[in-house]
């Protein structure tokens, strides 16, 4: 369901946007989130960053690259909880976005519909190679989408897809390079039919 305030898009002097930042592990989301992230606090504009409350590999506080590039967030149960901490903020950036629910790409739409920029990232793709969560949706609503690469370890092309390592059926299983390795779909597909 879509809440379109027409009063806060044209009284707020701002156009708000939804850009979705999306790919498979090692592939930079979380490092291009950043850089966006800190170009706006350059700018001066007032920015909150939100993450799942479940991801705390990293830091339990923190965003986190693979590259161990970091940037404050403030960890969160679940999407609606974003709506609540987003007030007086011209830039909101949610990580690991997969990992939240239903209700992100809705929330994502009131934040951008109030002229915010909203500015996602996260696996578009399970390890089975399945559409992950919320994604699919919000890739759909938003402005501007970017699907960046790893590159693949078996063979060097570029990989869209993680393959987990471990003898695990869990959907969500949090990982590094001892759980989960980039691949392309060739590669993907081959390591699976084995």
């Amino acid at each position: 369901m879509n809440h379109y305030n027409e009063t806060n898009v044209f009284n707020s002097g701002r156009t708000g946007s939804i850009e979705v930042i999306c790919g498979s592990m090692f592939s930079g989301k979380t490092e291009e989130l950043i850089r966006r992230l800190r170009r706006a606090v350059f700018a001066k504009q007032k920015v909150e960053i939100f993450k799942p409350a479940m991801e705390i590999r990293y830091s339990e506080e923190e965003i986190v690259s693979h590259d161990q590039n970091t940037i404050t967030g403030t960890p969160v149960e679940n999407s609606g909880n974003i709506l609540l901490l987003s007030s007086d903020i011209d830039v909101v950036g949610i990580d690991e976005a997969q990992f939240f629910d239903d209700g992100l790409p809705d929330v994502c739409n009131q934040l951008a519909n109030q002229g915010i920029r909203v500015i996602v990232a996260g696996l578009d793709m399970d390890y089975k190679g399945n559409p992950f969560g919320p994604m699919p949706a919000l890739c759909a609503i938003a402005e501007d989408v970017t699907k960046v690469h790893a590159i693949c370890v078996e063979c060097g092309r570029l990989a869209s897809y993680s393959y987990r390592l471990v003898k695990n059926e869990k959907l969500i299983l949090l990982g590094e390079k001892e759980e989960y390795q980039p691949l392309c779909r060739e590669c993907f597909n081959r390591l699976n039919s084995r």
